[in-house]
């Protein structure tokens, strides 16, 4: 029975890895921005625990952890929560690009550093659900593909790093996912929303759970998940 960290547990890619990782017995343990939404997750997903951090100040989260009872050790830790603001660089200011890179690349820095030891101990795995946007960048997306780029860096340095104590690390970027994240970019876009058009998120969960169960010994580490023939 392994234990896993997970963020972005509330909806999309990340609520359907807890479930799946719950059908199956694990421990899970799903980060809530505060008490309230700890609440609502623990209710949705019985038998897992959590642990209350806001991952937009990310400056807070050793704080937030030093009042909390955190797992022994961690078998995964699963960064799967993000946020997105489309708009052009000319119209974006340093608001939205720093709430942009403090939930999209410094906690999940600061939430692998601070669970770096219990991975260590239990020779775990750490995966960034990043995104296309990582791999390339376009037009209206600049504050959002700056994050995801600098996600795929601290990936691939994490990995360098920590490649000697056993951790492994895998960075999974989908394409645009049906989720309620893609709902809020089709609004910013003005466009319809279909959902049959993009990746299913069990698709993408189903990456995750490969990548996971992938035998001790080898390690993917980047995986394209793109929409397929419907």
């Amino acid at each position: 029975m392994a234990t896993h960290v997970i963020t972005g547990a509330g909806s999309g890619i990340g609520a359907e890895v807890a479930h799946r990782l719950l059908e199956r017995g694990d421990t899970l343990h799903l980060l809530a921005r505060d008490a309230g939404r700890a609440k609502e997750l623990a209710e949705r997903f019985p038998g897992a625990r959590t642990l209350v951090g806001d991952l937009g100040e990310p400056e807070r989260l050793s704080w937030a952890f030093s009042h909390q009872a955190l797992p022994e050790q961690v078998d995964s830790l699963l960064h799967i929560a993000g946020v997105v603001e489309l708009g052009k660089v000319g119209d974006l200011g340093p608001k939205v690009w720093n709430s942009t890179l403090a939930a999209n690349l410094v906690a999940p820095a600061e939430l692998t550093r601070l669970l770096l030891p219990q991975l260590r101990q239990a020779r775990g795995h750490v995966v960034f659900v990043n995104s296309g946007a990582g791999l390339r960048a376009n037009p209206d997306w600049s504050a959002y593909a700056a994050s995801k780029h600098g996600l795929k860096a601290l990936a691939d340095a994490l990995r360098g790093e920590e490649s000697g104590n056993g951790v492994r690390i895998t960075s999974v970027y989908p394409g645009r996912v049906a989720t309620p994240m893609q709902e809020k970019v089709h609004r910013q876009e003005g466009k319809e929303y279909d959902a049959n058009r993009f990746v299913p998120a069990e698709a993408v969960a189903t990456t995750v759970l490969t990548a996971l169960d992938l035998p001790r010994g080898a390690e993917v580490t980047d995986l394209s998940v793109r929409p397929g023939g419907h």
